[in-house]
């Protein structure tokens, strides 16, 4: 693999020495290491190793000088072939996040951080995956970043235990050293620690204190504010302010006490396990990822933040029982070789790589009526057959996600309550959010609508596929032109699926997925109704498409008349249909001289599914039935009025078309603008029940 790690600089600091000691792992392992930063003084360390370095401004906050480096750095990414570009930090984050956009290599981040709840730090969890260095770091990327825990993978920090070597506790000094390390800014605690250690030194003047690291150049103020405080308590000549050293392995052997006293939430606490590689005890207060390093009184004591006094007290056990101190370090040490090696880290970070290079995360849009979304089992069954490690996700409608239910080729399905829950642009914020959680690198609209394309293009996937329907379709990555709308509803989504290299093929079908419980269920009602599917030929008829569409209604004389021919000839007949058909129902039972069973009303889909999967063959107008029908592989006798076979006929091999071809049709009116229905009322009794027949005898059941 060609991996480019990307920080602001390369001075010393425990991100940019973890950076380098995977750039060595990584060249001693066999990859590639590419490293783009700022510049600093480990950069011939890190070329030294054989990594190559690009030195870019990485670490400026300006938004021209982010774009530009935005640029740059997308060129050497396409120069270089770089599979994975991890981010390490903020600012570089946000360039390398827009830089891999529009090239194959994978973006992960690390949240080295305890990152403040801001727009800019939002950027550390928009990895496709997000390494924390420890659990209160995941913790917080989840709860207040809205990162996706199944995004995150846990790597702690290491310590390189070649340099860092244990060493034998000091004794009989004249002197005790206690030491601090680390940057010297306010969260750190040094005004605390150094309150502390003025309580050690009146008790125990051979104490010697050094502060390791330095005030970064907008911070000088606060570092002569310590200096003031020596002097005020008094403990000026004991106390070294040393800057920032390179030889941390050394200073730390020469210590006897190392301490921590960060203020707010620690993120890690990498000194903590330099120190306990060495053999230093440690004392750190009690914050963040130090209480997944710091067993108290095993590993280490810890004490509260803001606590000078429980400081002091801990140091001074320390440096007073020998004993405890030799017994700590020791399991210390056993904790830092079981845990903290680099190695460990290091492996675990390819494996990282390895697994956002296979995996693929897909959303399917399809936000359509309860038959639209039926259709749409075909391309799932498609893509998982393209796709078979990736991770693919249905978006639909809240009242259509039964549908899905149990559906082999979805790892997930998000629920889009546009009527209620999620109306209006709160509930459309709502959804985005969840949306952006799975990190998608491939987004299929299959809806094609102003709503859906403004969603494929938030997600901000890597390629998006549909229709440039409207002007809303410029915003879809690879978005093709609708230009051949008079095809079969299946077949039309495949033309978008081809861009996937998936072509479409006779013999496709669609497929639902009732439990055991729905059939049960769909037993219980025919057996209600004294038929027995067993011995009973049994046929459908859907009495009513949507309430919308009354155009789409075969009249109810028809089939009362319909339900007379079939009962004469001993089948038994099952009338569907939703609650809102009561009216209908009344008039059929009514005009029926037959008694058909009327199930209008009392399944939901998937036992409506159930239902006509014990039907020999199912007459429907234009209507989801049609597609569960399709889904179930049951015979249809299809009845077609104002819309068009051509572009809503599901797939199947017994699905006969009834219609009447007149001027005035397709007109796509819910409403016969005459008010005759000529296209549905011409079509007769007698005419559908000869193909239903015809039907029964080609599966040799008929009556």
């Amino acid at each position: 693999m060609k991996i480019l790690q990307i920080l602001p600089e390369l001075n010393v600091g425990g991100v940019e020495r973890g950076t380098l000691d995977l750039a060595k792992y990584f060249i001693e392992h066999g990859h590639e290491s590419i490293v783009v930063s700022n510049g600093g003084t480990l950069v011939a360390s890190l070329e030294a190793a054989g990594s190559r370095h690009y030195a870019l401004a990485v670490h400026r906050k300006n938004l021209f000088i982010a774009w530009r480096c935005v640029k740059e750095l997308r060129h050497i990414i396409r120069t270089e072939k770089v599979d994975i570009v991890h981010a390490r930090s903020r600012v570089p984050a946000w360039i390398a996040y827009f830089a891999t956009r529009k090239t194959d290599a994978e973006f992960v981040t690390t949240c080295h951080g305890y990152y403040s709840r801001n727009f800019a730090s939002r950027i550390m969890g928009w990895g496709k995956l997000v390494i924390v260095i420890s659990e209160v770091v995941g913790r917080h990327m989840i709860e207040h970043f809205g990162v996706n825990a199944h995004n995150i993978r846990l790597i702690p920090r290491s310590v390189d235990l070649d340099k860092f070597k244990f060493r034998k506790r000091h004794t009989g000094r004249a002197s005790v050293v206690v030491s601090i390390i680390g940057r010297i800014t306010p969260l750190k605690g040094h005004a605390f620690f150094l309150q502390a250690m003025a309580k050690v030194i009146r008790l125990m003047p051979f104490v010697r204190v050094r502060i390791i690291g330095d005030a970064p150049a907008l911070k000088s103020d606060y570092k002569d504010g310590l200096i003031l405080l020596t002097r005020r308590l008094g403990i000026a000549d004991q106390v070294e302010f040393m800057g920032n050293r390179s030889d941390i392995p050394q200073l730390l052997s020469d210590s006897d006490v190392v301490v921590l006293s960060t203020v707010t939430q620690e993120a890690f606490g990498r000194v903590l396990i330099e120190a306990q590689a060495v053999g230093v005890p440690v004392v750190a207060t009690k914050v963040g990822g130090v209480v997944n390093i710091i067993e108290h009184e095993k590993t280490g004591l810890l004490v509260l933040p803001k606590d000078p006094d429980g400081m002091a007290n801990a140091v001074m056990r320390l440096i007073n029982e020998p004993k405890l101190a030799d017994t700590m370090v020791l399991e210390a040490r056993r904790l830092v070789e079981d845990k903290y090696t680099i190695e460990q880290m290091a492996s675990k970070t390819l494996a990282v790589y390895d697994e956002v290079k296979r995996l693929t995360n897909i959303l399917v849009i399809k936000l359509g009526a309860a038959g639209d979304v039926i259709l749409s089992t075909a391309a799932f069954k498609a893509l998982r057959d393209r796709f078979p490690d990736a991770k693919i996700v249905c978006l639909t409608a809240r009242e259509n996600a039964a549908i899905l239910h149990g559906c082999p080729y979805l790892d997930d399905v998000i629920t889009y309550d546009h009527k209620d829950k999620d109306k209006g642009v709160p509930g459309f914020w709502r959804i985005l959010q969840i949306l952006r959680k799975y990190r998608f690198d491939k987004v299929i609209d299959l809806q094609n609508n102003t709503r859906s394309h403004l969603l494929t293009f938030l997600c901000a996937p890597r390629s998006s596929y549909g229709y440039k329907n409207s002007k809303w379709g410029m915003l879809l990555t690879d978005g093709i032109l609708d230009d051949k709308p008079l095809m079969p509803p299946v077949e039309h989504q495949f033309r978008i699926l081809k861009s996937l290299g998936i072509e479409y093929t006779a013999g496709l079908r669609l497929q639902m997925w009732p439990r055991r419980d729905d059939y049960s269920y769909a037993l219980d009602l025919l057996h209600s109704e004294w038929i027995d599917e067993k011995t009973h030929t049994v046929v459908g008829i859907n009495i009513a498409a949507s309430e919308r569409w009354v155009s789409k209604n075969w009249p109810v004389t028809a089939i009362a008349d319909l339900c007379d021919r079939l009962a004469a000839d001993g089948i038994r007949v099952v009338i569907t249909g939703m609650e809102k058909d009561r009216e209908f129902i009344r008039e059929l039972m009514i005009k029926a001289k037959s008694k058909p069973a009327m199930l209008a009303g009392k399944t939901n889909l998937l036992q409506l599914a159930a239902v006509i999967a014990h039907c020999k063959v199912f007459v429907t107008p234009d209507s989801a039935p049609l597609h569960i029908a399709s889904a179930m592989d049951v015979p249809v006798v299809a009845l077609f009025g104002p819309t068009s076979p051509e572009r809503h006929l599901p797939p199947g091999n017994d699905i006969k078309v009834m219609t009447r071809e007149m001027e005035c049709r397709p007109c796509y009116l819910p409403k016969c603008r005459s008010g005759v229905h000529a296209c549905l009322k011409d079509i007769t009794p007698y005419e559908v029940y000869l193909e239903i027949k015809k039907l029964l005898n080609k599966k040799g059941s008929a009556a």
